[in-house]
């Protein structure tokens, strides 16, 4: 009995793993027929409604009057950075002419005490009071809307004066400053009509106010504050120092408690934003022993790019007073720093200063002067005396006198800005007492006007700048400072020197500064999404360029371009398009150079291969206008064609209107790329049957329903565009829009379907999903080209976009056997239909994104997210590879635990203290930390915020940071046709066939449908990771030293500086707002303490 049983079982389980297998069977010779007729069915829709056929023709007709050219890099890149040089050299030219006027006209003034003057208030103007009168310094100031200065309400033919709320603006300096200032208004008048290209023109005086020009409307805060102070700016504090070592040392000994660590935590981040690129830094707190801010930087200088300055910053938030302060122990540690720098060739190798802030200094230091510093006095010390007391006063102005520094007495908040401005005009002396005029670069900075308007990397401007000295025999060993002039030049227009349509589809041209740090480059990605708003990143103006060209391991390319060395040099690397999410491998040949008398290396790259081969036609000019006038046809709006900047009357006209315009002879005084036109008119002439063809497809066949666009480009930015179907009825209407930046040429790269058509074997057609904010749709994209005397060049890129629809309509009535369908030959399931609940079928681009699926939902997304089970099988197989990408310019979320800073036990009285003192320090220092800059200058900073927690509880506090992530992408081997295997998941297996779609970068996957394997195989995201590092290698990358060029001049020292000019008792004068608004925070604060 027990046997018949265990036969009958054993029977049963033989009955059920046959009828599985049978069941499981999915005939590989099936989906091999389907993808077969799918292919032919698609590349005959795509080749019919894109006329791709005849566009390959018609370039075949003219193979016998093209070249094909092989571009020399090293001749490109000298020819461009010359371009660069002498368009550069042009604002340098301008900025001096602004330097020399300001010096003359201060020679031949005398100071007058008493003098009034009234002159335009960039705040008051056109503002009337009550009776309707123009209020004082605020008179008619007409404005009108001009182009060239991003739209807004200007007047060329007048500057006007912004002077900052805490600074009086009818103080007998300032108005003598103004009146003197008022000679540069015919200057930059005459600059502005020699060189129409420029910009912004402006002198920041030392007496805190700022002349621009062209005139504009000052718009203050929401609070009616102008707290913009243009001596805070980079392009003034570069301008007027050389670069600099700085250590600041802190004093957090308990008599520095309440608001006294606080003016000090304001002083030091205010000292810090006075810091740049070429300057180096540490911090150290001091009690009874010596801390560092940073334990990493210990012993060592920092450079002060963006990202230490607010790392700095953050850290400088957290300490605490608690001790004695004991201030020889630091002041040697100071020394000792700046020492072993000097000795080692670190730093800045120019000015080293140590800037002391305490409350007191109450030991015997002589010694330490003694022993480090005396007599060459080589490091000066600026000390910062805290708080409302006295006391140490001489002792602390001692230190500062006797060490080539100034004393200053901080006893608010308010007093932070204007006293440490003075340590600048101390380090100007020496340069000012020789008459040094160097002119400086800025690293890059942010203009808000750009931000929605052009691509990201090109947001980004550079100024550049001059010192401006009194001329005065008498006031020669004072070494004065009047003021900065300087120029604004956005990278948008330096970098359109450098022709797009030259450097082919992957090509590019980027630039650096003497430092490494990128001013533009395509890949430079300054802003990040915080929920719905676009915000700079918080160092993105000192983004690396080994961060963007991280193929190059060994930094050869960074180190040479840093050094200003010209070559070339060949990269194998891993490029990706369509935001990170298809990998390419390309070969990349970069060529660079220095711009001479800047701190600026050009770099380009030519793809090898098809980026450095460009044919070249020629046309009659009446031939080709014919066809460029067709109203199908645009040309890329960003490139320069012909130059609309420099007659005010050009700036109405698009590219394509003022290139027809100049062709005609209607404009023959316009500059224009004559070689671009030519190319252009060509393209024109051989793409102008396509026109007649869409239309004829148009008007005598019946469009099949979901054949929405086609599109074709060419390298010299010529576009033309059917719209098979109205904007009504069209799912993509966005497509080809001058909203859909990806799809279009601009000064950043060539559009997408372009990049991928010519990474795919001319004759094929690339096929991929776009998803829209749900809006979903296909393009189809293929390359055409000529080849003449042995060499093949690509032409262009003719495509077309189709809605799911029509795809699907066609996949589901191809994927589907009848009933009557001969399964005698057939092993497995027969007949077999994707419609059928127990099969799953999809269409997957070679990227391994979903292009159909019958859940509509996973269209667009990556395969290894719907099935993660047959993709991973796939990826073992190798029909799929992964391909690690990185991202060195990454945002992640940080969830810090903030605890409760408050004591064990907290009563409530100490609680309500606490928040009201947080509220009103808080409130303060945001009237007086915060720079406003109207519309342009604004130097962004990343809100730190910080509060008292009432509870115990710890708050979670997400916010995005800058890091470095690795990610995987995927590419289909086109050499793995087919694949089909069982994959075992527990209770059940799963079957699936993969087919290769013929002539395209599309497979057919096909599986059962009723095995769940999410339990053995999870999805496969594609998500990034952050790269963490190890608290050793952390520290280790964070205070290492890359290649970097220092500045050329420096600085230091000179004999005839009167250093006993260093200071005394506080003398600014707060305007009656911020005195105001400084005692009402300043009493409840002490009263807290």
């Amino acid at each position: 009995m027990g046997q018949r049983i265990k036969l009958h079982g054993i029977v049963g389980f033989l009955f059920l793993w046959v009828t599985v297998q049978a069941q499981m069977k999915i005939p590989p010779e099936t989906v091999q027929q389907w993808a077969s007729v799918f292919s032919t069915q698609l590349r005959d829709l795509s080749i019919k409604y894109s006329g791709s056929l005849l566009l390959q023709k018609k370039l075949k007709d003219v193979e016998s009057i093209i070249q094909i050219v092989d571009l020399d890099g090293g001749d490109l890149v000298k020819d461009y950075a010359d371009e660069i040089e002498r368009m550069l050299g042009s604002k340098m030219k301008s900025v001096k002419r602004l330097a020399e006027s300001a010096e003359d006209a201060d020679l031949y003034h005398e100071f007058n005490a008493s003098l009034e003057f009234d002159y335009y208030n960039s705040m008051l103007i056109n503002t009337a009071d009550e009776d309707g009168n123009f209020v004082d310094l605020g008179g008619e100031f007409p404005l009108e809307e001009n182009e060239h200065f991003n739209k807004m309400a200007v007047n060329t033919q007048m500057s006007n004066i912004q002077v900052p709320t805490n600074v009086y603006n009818k103080d007998p300096n300032i108005l003598n400053a103004i009146y003197n200032s008022e000679a540069l208004n015919d200057v930059f008048i005459g600059n502005f009509q020699k060189d129409p290209t420029l910009t912004w023109q402006y002198f920041g005086s030392s007496t805190g106010f700022f002349r621009i020009y062209p005139g504009i409307k000052w718009t203050p805060d929401t609070n009616g504050v102008a707290a913009f102070d243009c001596r805070n700016r980079n392009w003034y504090i570069q301008a007027a120092t050389s670069p600099k070592d700085i250590i600041i040392m802190v004093d957090i000994s308990g008599s520095m408690k309440g608001l006294k660590m606080t003016i000090a935590k304001h002083t030091i981040n205010t000292i810090l934003d006075t810091l740049g690129e070429n300057d180096f830094v540490n911090v150290i707190a001091y009690t009874d022993y010596v801390r560092y801010v940073e334990p990493c930087f210990k012993g060592t200088l920092v450079q002060a790019d963006l990202d230490n300055r607010e790392h700095f910053k953050m850290l400088v938030e957290e300490l605490h007073v608690k001790g004695e302060a004991k201030i020889k122990n630091a002041m040697k540690e100071s020394f000792k720093i700046l020492s072993e720098a000097r000795a080692n060739g670190l730093g800045s190798m120019c000015n080293q200063a140590i800037m002391l802030i305490t409350d007191g200094a109450m030991e015997d230091f002589e010694s330490v002067f003694e022993e480090f510093n005396w007599p060459e006095r080589r490091v000066r010390v600026f000390t910062y005396l805290i708080g409302r007391e006295m006391t140490f006063a001489q002792n602390t102005k001692w230190i500062a006198c006797n060490n080539k520094g100034y004393y200053t007495h901080v006893s608010t908040l308010a007093d932070v800005q204007e006293n440490v401005m003075e340590y600048l005009h101390v380090l100007s002396r020496p340069m000012v007492i020789n008459h040094d005029h160097d002119i400086i670069w800025t690293e890059a900075y942010m203009d808000t006007v750009l931000f929605n308007t052009k691509a990201q990397s090109l947001l980004l401007m550079t100024s550049v700048a001059m010192p401006v000295f009194s001329k005065k025999k008498e006031t020669l060993s004072h070494g004065i400072l009047l003021g900065v002039v300087g120029s604004d030049i956005p990278l948008m227009e330096v970098m359109k020197l450098a022709p797009r349509y030259m450097l082919g589809a992957h090509g590019y041209a980027f630039l650096i500064t003497n430092n490494g740090y990128i001013l533009a480059h395509p890949d430079l990605r300054p802003l990040y999404k915080d929920g719905k708003k676009l915000k700079p990143k918080p160092n993105y103006n000192s983004v690396d360029l080994s961060e963007v060209e991280w193929e190059d391991t060994e930094e050869m390319l960074r180190t040479a371009m840093v050094r200003g060395e010209t070559g070339n040099l060949g990269l194998n690397i891993r490029a990706s398009v369509d935001n990170g999410k298809r990998p390419l491998f390309l070969t990349n040949e970069y060529f660079y150079t220095n711009i001479d008398d800047t701190p600026f290396s050009f770099g380009m790259v030519l793809t090898r291969g098809h980026g450095k081969l460009m044919f070249v036609g020629n046309v009659s000019v009446e031939e080709g206008l014919h066809d460029l006038t067709s109203p199908d046809l645009s040309i890329a709006a960003e490139w320069t064609y012909c130059e609309t900047d420099i007659d005010p009357a050009h700036r109405k006209y698009s590219q394509l209107q003022v290139a027809i315009r100049y062709l005609l002879g209607k404009e023959p005084d316009l500059e224009c790329d004559e070689f671009l036109l030519q190319q252009t008119l060509f393209d024109a002439v051989v793409t102008a049957p396509m026109e007649a063809y869409w239309n004829a497809l148009m008007l005598n066949a019946r469009v099949e329903p979901g054949i929405e666009t086609a599109f074709l480009g060419t390298r010299s930015g010529l576009m033309r565009i059917a719209r098979y179907a109205g904007v009504e009825t069209r799912v993509a209407k966005k497509f080809l829009t001058p909203a859909d930046k990806d799809n279009l040429f601009t000064i950043d790269h060539f559009p997408l379907w372009y990049r991928l058509a010519v990474e795919t074997p001319p004759g094929s057609f690339f096929y991929y999903p776009i998803n829209d904010k749900g809006v979903k749709y296909v393009v189809a994209t293929t390359a055409v080209t000529v080849s003449s005397q042995g060499k093949t060049a690509i032409a262009g890129a003719v495509g077309l976009q189709m809605s799911l629809d029509l795809l699907e309509k066609r996949f589901w009535a191809i994927t589907k056997q009848d009933s009557n369908t001969d399964c005698s030959n057939i092993e497995g399931l027969c007949p077999l239909s994707c419609e059928s609940p127990e099969l799953s079928c999809f269409l997957v681009d070679n990227n391994g994104f979903t292009l159909l699926s019958k859940d509509r939902k996973e269209v667009g997304r990556f395969f290894g997210e719907v099935d993660g089970s047959v993709m991973a099988t796939l990826i073992k197989m190798g029909m799929f590879r992964k391909v690690s990408l990185f991202d060195y310019q990454a945002m992640c979320k940080n969830s810090h635990h903030h605890a409760s800073g408050a004591r064990p036990l907290l009563s409530p009285l100490y609680v309500a203290v606490a928040l009201l003192r947080w509220i009103f320090s808080n409130a303060l220092m945001f009237l007086l930390d915060f720079n406003f800059c109207a519309l342009w200058h604004s130097d962004y900073f990343v809100d730190a915020k910080a509060g008292y927690h009432t509870t115990h509880k710890q708050k979670k506090v997400e916010a995005m940071v800058p890091c470095e992530t690795a990610y995987p992408a995927f590419m289909a081997d086109s050499s793995v046709r087919e694949a089909n295997s069982i994959i075992k998941c527990g209770r059940c297996q799963k079957m699936f066939v993969v087919q290769q779609v013929p002539d395209s970068n599309l497979v057919f996957v096909v599986t059962e449908a009723n095995c769940d394997c999410s339990r053995q195989y999870g999805p496969i995201p594609l998500q990034p990771k952050e790269i963490k590092y190890i608290t050793t290698v952390k520290c280790n990358r964070m205070k290492s030293q890359k290649v970097r060029r220092r500045p050329e001049s420096c600085h230091a020292y000179h004999p005839k500086e009167n250093a006993k000019d260093c200071g005394g008792a506080t003398a600014i004068s707060p305007s009656i707002t911020l005195f105001s608004a400084s005692l009402l925070v300043t009493v409840p604060l002490l009263l807290l303490t």
